[in-house]
């Protein structure tokens, strides 16, 4: 029995039941787009940390056994997108899941999800972003917002590196490996631009910024692009398409008055992203 007829994404993330982020945005996302999700849960939370309260549950014991499962019947990926990891161990594993489910066609889009604003996450040692860096060798796709990029290449933080300099972070950061380099959430005046590095050139998907930052577009972005990208889409297509649907997000969430901590209101336009 073949269980790999259809396209399929793993995102080995957290489930989050409410916030519209990780998990429960990529595979209603994924799904649209005419791609199988399968879900590989990190932890399981019921609304994200950056509540004043909520609940978490480690899963890191459950992913050997939970994954073993799925080579019993020889599961294959066409694409896998990395989340947020909370030790070095969930890092490891995923590093172990990218060899044993690929195949010879595996879109691997690594976030590396660090920090922002200039700051590392909290919950983030530099043990655990060193870990980052050796998975970020796995990927053919690394999705860094500027501060996760300064993080990877050892470059100290700044809000306005030229293009060229950080099109020099991300030649750093690849080592001469072939993979692209997507930097999200660049702001420069009133647009926001992802840099997209490939090949060795660079250009620019520029946004005329649509309303504050919320909990959760970078889930929404990295699950887009990924879900294009495993569709055939150019890199530069599939960035272009991301950026679009989480602007277009933000600016009905503003309409509909959706509170920031509750994420985009995705679902209303997530027809758009069909076919």
């Amino acid at each position: 029995m073949n269980h790999n007829v259809y396209p399929k994404i793993a995102v080995i993330s957290d489930f989050t039941g409410f916030g519209r982020c990780a998990l429960s945005v990529e595979i209603p996302i994924i799904s649209q787009m005419g791609i199988q999700c399968c879900g590989v849960p990190t932890s399981i939370l019921s609304n994200h940390s950056e509540f004043s309260s909520f609940f978490f549950r480690d899963c890191t014991e459950d992913l050997v056994p939970y994954t073993e499962e799925w080579k019993k019947i020889k599961l294959r990926f066409n694409g896998i997108l990395t989340g947020f990891y909370g030790s070095e161990g969930q890092i490891d594993f995923v590093k172990m899941f990218i060899k044993e489910f690929s195949q010879e066609d595996t879109v691997v889009v690594v976030d590396p999800i660090m920090g922002d604003n200039g700051k590392v996450y909290a919950t983030y040692t530099k043990r655990m972003c060193d870990k980052m860096k050796e998975l970020t060798e796995y990927a053919h796709v690394l999705t860094p917002n500027l501060t996760e990029l300064c993080i990877l290449a050892d470059r100290p933080y700044r809000s306005d590196y030229s293009y060229a300099q950080i099109a020099d972070m991300c030649k750093n950061t690849v080592r001469g490996r072939d993979c692209s380099v997507v930097v999200t959430g660049i702001v420069r005046g009133s647009y926001i631009v992802n840099f997209v590095w490939e090949n060795g050139s660079y250009c620019l998907v520029r946004k005329k910024t649509a309303g504050e930052n919320r909990c959760g577009t970078g889930d929404v972005f990295a699950s887009v692009a990924a879900g294009k990208l495993v569709n055939k889409a150019p890199l530069r297509l599939a960035v272009k398409t991301a950026a679009d649907f989480v602007s277009e997000c933000i600016t009905e969430s503003d309409i509909i008055g959706i509170p920031k901590s509750d994420g985009v209101c995705f679902e209303k336009i997530l027809y758009r992203l069909r076919g």
